[in-house]
Protein backbone atom coordinates (compact mmCIF):
# COMPACT_ATOMS: atom_id res chain seq x y z
CA UNK A 1 0.00 0.00 0.00
CA UNK A 2 1.22 3.91 -0.93
CA UNK A 3 2.43 5.46 2.10
CA UNK A 4 0.78 9.57 2.21
CA UNK A 5 2.42 12.40 3.49
CA UNK A 6 -0.12 15.04 3.78
CA UNK A 7 0.68 19.13 3.83
CA UNK A 8 -0.59 21.48 6.22
CA UNK A 9 -4.52 21.68 5.85
CA UNK A 10 -4.52 18.45 3.93
CA UNK A 11 -7.18 15.80 4.76
CA UNK A 12 -5.83 12.03 5.57
CA UNK A 13 -7.30 9.49 3.58
CA UNK A 14 -8.23 6.20 5.53
CA UNK A 15 -7.27 3.02 4.34
CA UNK A 16 -9.93 1.84 2.55
CA UNK A 17 -9.76 5.43 0.82
CA UNK A 18 -6.27 4.43 -0.22
CA UNK A 19 -7.60 0.94 -1.59
CA UNK A 20 -9.74 2.96 -4.11
CA UNK A 21 -5.95 4.01 -5.94
CA UNK A 22 -6.17 2.93 -9.52
CA UNK A 23 -3.26 3.26 -10.89
CA UNK A 24 -1.46 0.28 -8.72
CA UNK A 25 2.14 1.78 -9.71
CA UNK A 26 2.38 4.80 -7.45
CA UNK A 27 4.55 5.01 -4.35
CA UNK A 28 4.34 8.43 -3.26
CA UNK A 29 2.42 11.32 -2.94
CA UNK A 30 4.13 13.36 -5.67
CA UNK A 31 2.98 10.63 -7.99
CA UNK A 32 -0.42 11.05 -6.99
CA UNK A 33 -0.14 14.51 -6.97
CA UNK A 34 1.13 14.31 -11.34
CA UNK A 35 -1.87 11.91 -11.83
CA UNK A 36 -4.31 13.71 -10.25
CA UNK A 37 -3.16 17.07 -12.21
CA UNK A 38 -2.91 15.11 -15.74
CA UNK A 39 -6.63 14.06 -14.72
CA UNK A 40 -7.50 17.62 -13.61
CA UNK A 41 -6.16 18.54 -17.03
CA UNK A 42 -8.80 16.50 -18.84
CA UNK A 43 -11.30 17.63 -16.83
CA UNK A 44 -10.83 21.41 -18.21
CA UNK A 45 -10.63 20.23 -21.71
CA UNK A 46 -14.15 18.55 -21.28
CA UNK A 47 -15.28 21.47 -20.12
CA UNK A 48 -13.72 23.65 -22.19
CA UNK A 49 -15.80 21.60 -24.65
CA UNK A 50 -18.99 22.30 -23.67
CA UNK A 51 -21.16 24.88 -21.15
CA UNK A 52 -22.11 23.34 -18.10
CA UNK A 53 -25.58 22.85 -17.45
CA UNK A 54 -27.19 23.23 -13.89
CA UNK A 55 -24.10 23.66 -12.20
CA UNK A 56 -25.70 24.45 -9.03
CA UNK A 57 -26.64 20.72 -8.66
CA UNK A 58 -25.49 17.46 -6.34
CA UNK A 59 -25.41 15.64 -9.68
CA UNK A 60 -22.78 17.99 -11.64
CA UNK A 61 -20.93 18.56 -8.13
CA UNK A 62 -20.39 14.78 -8.65
CA UNK A 63 -19.78 15.18 -12.63
CA UNK A 64 -17.47 17.53 -11.91
CA UNK A 65 -15.28 15.46 -9.35
CA UNK A 66 -15.25 12.52 -11.42
CA UNK A 67 -14.37 14.18 -14.41
CA UNK A 68 -11.29 15.32 -11.91
CA UNK A 69 -10.50 12.41 -10.68
CA UNK A 70 -11.26 9.28 -12.23
CA UNK A 71 -8.62 8.27 -13.96
CA UNK A 72 -6.97 8.03 -10.28
CA UNK A 73 -9.36 7.35 -7.29
CA UNK A 74 -12.56 4.47 -8.11
CA UNK A 75 -14.66 6.76 -5.41
CA UNK A 76 -14.10 10.23 -7.71
CA UNK A 77 -17.30 11.43 -8.14
CA UNK A 78 -18.91 9.80 -5.05
CA UNK A 79 -19.81 11.68 -1.48
CA UNK A 80 -17.19 10.23 0.99
CA UNK A 81 -18.68 7.50 3.68
CA UNK A 82 -16.43 8.41 6.36
CA UNK A 83 -15.92 11.43 8.72
CA UNK A 84 -12.53 13.98 8.65
CA UNK A 85 -10.41 16.15 10.39
CA UNK A 86 -13.12 18.75 8.82
CA UNK A 87 -16.45 18.82 6.86
CA UNK A 88 -19.61 18.25 7.88
CA UNK A 89 -20.83 14.10 9.36
CA UNK A 90 -20.86 12.11 5.87
CA UNK A 91 -24.36 11.14 6.62
CA UNK A 92 -25.83 14.93 6.31
CA UNK A 93 -23.43 15.67 3.13
CA UNK A 94 -26.46 15.85 0.36
CA UNK A 95 -28.53 18.06 3.31
CA UNK A 96 -25.80 20.84 3.60
CA UNK A 97 -24.89 20.72 -0.15
CA UNK A 98 -28.48 21.63 -1.34
CA UNK A 99 -28.63 24.31 1.43
CA UNK A 100 -25.59 25.74 -0.01
CA UNK A 101 -26.97 25.58 -3.49
CA UNK A 102 -30.69 26.94 -2.41
CA UNK A 103 -28.62 29.74 -0.65
CA UNK A 104 -26.84 30.91 -3.39
CA UNK A 105 -29.64 30.69 -5.81
CA UNK A 106 -30.77 33.07 -4.02
CA UNK A 107 -28.10 35.00 -3.57
CA UNK A 108 -27.81 35.32 -7.76
CA UNK A 109 -31.32 35.94 -7.78
CA UNK A 110 -31.65 38.65 -5.14
CA UNK A 111 -27.82 39.87 -5.94
CA UNK A 112 -27.64 39.69 -2.20
CA UNK A 113 -23.37 39.85 -2.66
CA UNK A 114 -21.20 40.90 -5.47
CA UNK A 115 -20.69 37.91 -7.71
CA UNK A 116 -17.07 37.96 -6.42
CA UNK A 117 -18.53 36.92 -2.76
CA UNK A 118 -21.39 34.80 -4.21
CA UNK A 119 -18.23 32.63 -5.75
CA UNK A 120 -16.03 32.87 -2.58
CA UNK A 121 -19.19 32.34 -0.36
CA UNK A 122 -19.92 29.11 -2.47
CA UNK A 123 -16.21 27.81 -2.85
CA UNK A 124 -15.68 28.33 0.92
CA UNK A 125 -18.90 26.70 2.22
CA UNK A 126 -18.19 23.55 -0.45
CA UNK A 127 -15.15 23.38 1.02
CA UNK A 128 -16.55 23.81 4.52
CA UNK A 129 -18.72 20.70 3.88
CA UNK A 130 -15.88 18.81 2.05
CA UNK A 131 -18.35 16.48 -0.18
CA UNK A 132 -15.55 13.73 -1.27
CA UNK A 133 -12.07 12.47 0.54
CA UNK A 134 -9.97 14.22 -1.28
CA UNK A 135 -9.74 16.73 -3.82
CA UNK A 136 -12.68 18.89 -1.69
CA UNK A 137 -10.25 22.60 -1.93
CA UNK A 138 -9.36 21.68 -6.03
CA UNK A 139 -12.98 21.03 -6.86
CA UNK A 140 -14.26 23.79 -5.15
CA UNK A 141 -11.94 26.36 -6.68
CA UNK A 142 -12.60 25.21 -9.85
CA UNK A 143 -16.76 25.18 -9.25
CA UNK A 144 -16.38 28.59 -7.73
CA UNK A 145 -14.17 29.80 -11.38
CA UNK A 146 -17.03 27.95 -13.32
CA UNK A 147 -19.71 30.05 -11.60
CA UNK A 148 -17.76 33.20 -12.46
CA UNK A 149 -17.13 32.08 -15.98
CA UNK A 150 -20.79 30.48 -16.55
CA UNK A 151 -23.14 32.44 -14.53
CA UNK A 152 -21.56 35.84 -14.25
CA UNK A 153 -19.47 35.61 -17.17
CA UNK A 154 -16.70 37.00 -15.46
CA UNK A 155 -13.07 35.97 -15.69
CA UNK A 156 -11.97 32.99 -12.88
CA UNK A 157 -10.57 34.00 -10.00
CA UNK A 158 -6.62 34.09 -9.39
CA UNK A 159 -5.93 31.88 -6.59
CA UNK A 160 -3.12 33.83 -5.50
CA UNK A 161 -1.47 32.67 -8.90
CA UNK A 162 -0.10 29.35 -7.18
CA UNK A 163 -0.20 25.86 -6.79
CA UNK A 164 -2.17 25.45 -3.33
CA UNK A 165 -1.39 21.71 -3.37
CA UNK A 166 1.94 22.33 -1.85
CA UNK A 167 2.69 23.57 1.23
CA UNK A 168 3.96 27.29 1.21
CA UNK A 169 3.12 30.83 1.93
CA UNK A 170 0.04 30.99 -0.18
CA UNK A 171 -1.22 27.58 0.59
CA UNK A 172 -1.01 29.11 4.57
CA UNK A 173 -2.87 32.06 3.35
CA UNK A 174 -5.38 30.44 1.60
CA UNK A 175 -6.17 28.55 4.63
CA UNK A 176 -6.49 31.28 7.07
CA UNK A 177 -8.49 33.21 4.63
CA UNK A 178 -10.92 29.95 4.80
CA UNK A 179 -10.31 30.22 8.95
CA UNK A 180 -11.66 33.58 8.71
CA UNK A 181 -14.80 33.13 6.55
CA UNK A 182 -15.56 30.39 8.67
CA UNK A 183 -15.95 32.89 11.79
CA UNK A 184 -17.99 34.93 8.65
CA UNK A 185 -15.50 37.30 7.86
CA UNK A 186 -14.76 37.13 3.77
CA UNK A 187 -12.27 40.30 3.31
CA UNK A 188 -8.80 38.13 3.40
CA UNK A 189 -10.70 35.24 1.33
CA UNK A 190 -12.14 38.15 -1.19
CA UNK A 191 -8.75 39.61 -1.22
CA UNK A 192 -6.98 35.99 -1.91
CA UNK A 193 -8.88 34.86 -4.51
CA UNK A 194 -8.02 37.86 -6.75
CA UNK A 195 -4.36 37.89 -5.25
Amino acid sequence: MVELDYTEGATPLNNDEIKGLIPTHITTRAEIDRWEQDNINEALIWLGERKPKDILSESFMKLLHKKMFSNVWKWAGKFRQSEKNLGVPYYTISIELKKLIDDSKYWIENKTFIEDEIAARFHHRLVSIHLFANGNGRHARLVADIILEDIFNKPPFTWGRTDLVKAGDDRKRYIESLVEADRGDYTKLLNFVRS
